[in-house]
């Protein structure tokens, strides 16, 4: 009961929808903090998109230099040879700065309702422990990236790889499509995204004071987001782990599942989409 009273006696169910919740303790966070907190953000976001664009154009320049003289790419864009330790290397930083990219939007809500909740409690140092915050969720999704990194690495060593890094075995594209489909519809998932559709409701129920409870707590809400996103993230190796459009498509949808309307009804829509869309590819094999 005591965490309740990070809320002024607002009693807020652990299922209200983020879209919906009180926005009170965003507004409790000074103007200085506030901004900076949103700069902050909005500029991890332009960096990892900017650092996605360059890669892009230089794989692109790699794949044509490849063509032309079998084999020139750059280091982390591997195409047809072995990976070295420096492909692995920067293969892992790009799919952490993805997930940087696609993440950092669908989170800021939540960032800045850790920061009022905070500044309500009459906090001195709310940046150090938003920050503190933040860095829980990115252990999270470093280790997805590790685990990103290992399977694109699979993919290639078997030869189910494109240039493009996308499968190119109709039946590796089916059966990903099928398990991140039929992933969308179970009660983790679901369980998931009530999560990360209710902060509120997280923070009364898991509040932990102090910078190691600032990193628990993002490191828990950090493992929600987690269950809730990652059979998401396993499309780009059917379209194209840098097919920079549907990484745009798929944060867009992370962010709408998140804070819009409807959450539930979008996520099985897509689940069965993508379920028929692995059975064509499987069948039309």
């Amino acid at each position: 009961m005591a965490n309740m009273r990070l809320f002024r006696g607002k009693t807020l169910k652990s299922s209200t929808p983020l879209y919906t919740a009180d926005f009170a303790p965003i507004a409790a966070v000074p103007t200085g903090d506030r901004v900076f907190i949103g700069c902050c953000m909005l500029a991890v976001i332009a960096l990892a998109w900017a650092y996605l664009f360059y890669v892009d154009h230089q794989m692109m320049q790699s794949k044509e230099h490849w063509a032309m003289s079998a084999g020139m790419d750059m280091p982390g864009m591997p195409m047809a040879r072995a990976w070295n330790a420096a492909d692995v290397f920067f293969t892992f930083v790009m799919w952490i700065v993805m997930m940087t990219g696609m993440m950092a939007a669908s989170v800021t809500p939540t960032v800045l309702l850790f920061a009022g909740a905070h500044s309500r409690r009459g906090e001195t140092s709310v940046r150090m422990l938003t920050l503190m915050f933040v860095l829980g969720y990115a252990v999270i999704w470093t280790g997805f990236s590790a685990l990103a990194t290992l399977a694109q690495y699979a993919l290639h060593d078997a030869g189910l790889l494109s240039p493009l890094m996308a499968a190119s075995s109709s039946w590796v594209s089916g059966a990903i499509l099928c398990a991140a489909g039929a992933y969308q519809l179970t009660p983790l998932k679901r369980a998931c995204l009530l999560h990360c559709r209710s902060p509120l409701g997280f923070f009364m129920t898991h509040w932990r004071a102090g910078s190691l409870g600032a990193l628990h707590m993002g490191f828990r809400h950090g493992a929600y987001c987690l269950g809730c996103c990652w059979a998401l993230m396993l499309v780009l190796f059917v379209v194209g782990v840098m097919n920079l459009l549907w990484v745009a498509a798929l944060a867009l949808f992370v962010l709408l599942e998140k804070v819009g309307p409807a959450e539930i009804l979008a996520s099985r829509l897509a689940g069965v989409a993508m379920v028929a869309a692995g059975i064509f590819f499987i069948t039309g094999a």
